[in-house]
């Protein structure tokens, strides 16, 4: 595996307004590169898709065709022990004020030492505080 890929990259790839800049050099960099995801990311991205649906900025269609897309790329779902959700992932929600969500995806990155592919700045922060790396360097941090 090469990186933990977060709900908010691939959610922007969904929507052709979230598309450009870092979620574009992130999926381009799929095309080489395995991602691994934590166990709730599914849920988070089919529930970002099913809102989109239902506040009508995606058609049906068009939410099929990104889980489709979804399901081409080199990604991998990891298991984690219930008991690094109670007892890690709460603890790096709480320390680093981000959701279970985002706190998932962290200790993710910081038990296999991989980077972090993210669009949420709360989240970044919180990788470079563990002393991990936000996935794709210093020329795409800033998107």
């Amino acid at each position: 595996m090469d990186l933990v890929l977060d709900a908010s990259v691939a959610l922007a790839w969904c929507f052709e307004d979230e598309g450009g800049g870092y979620p574009v050099a992130v999926l381009e960099a799929l095309q080489e590169k395995q991602a691994l995801v934590s166990p709730v990311w599914p849920y988070e991205v089919t529930n970002g898709l099913i809102a989109a649906e239902q506040r009508h900025r995606m058609k049906v269609s068009e939410s099929q065709e990104a889980g489709e897309l979804l399901l081409s790329l080199p990604i991998t779902v990891d298991a984690i022990p219930v008991h690094r959700v109670f007892d890690t992932v709460r603890r790096l929600a709480r320390t680093h004020g981000v959701s279970t969500y985002d706190a998932a995806s962290l200790e993710l990155a910081i038990r296999h030492g991989l980077p972090l592919a993210t669009l949420h700045l709360p989240l970044r922060k919180a990788v470079r505080a563990e002393g991990l790396e936000v996935f794709g360097g210093p020329a795409l941090r800033g998107h």
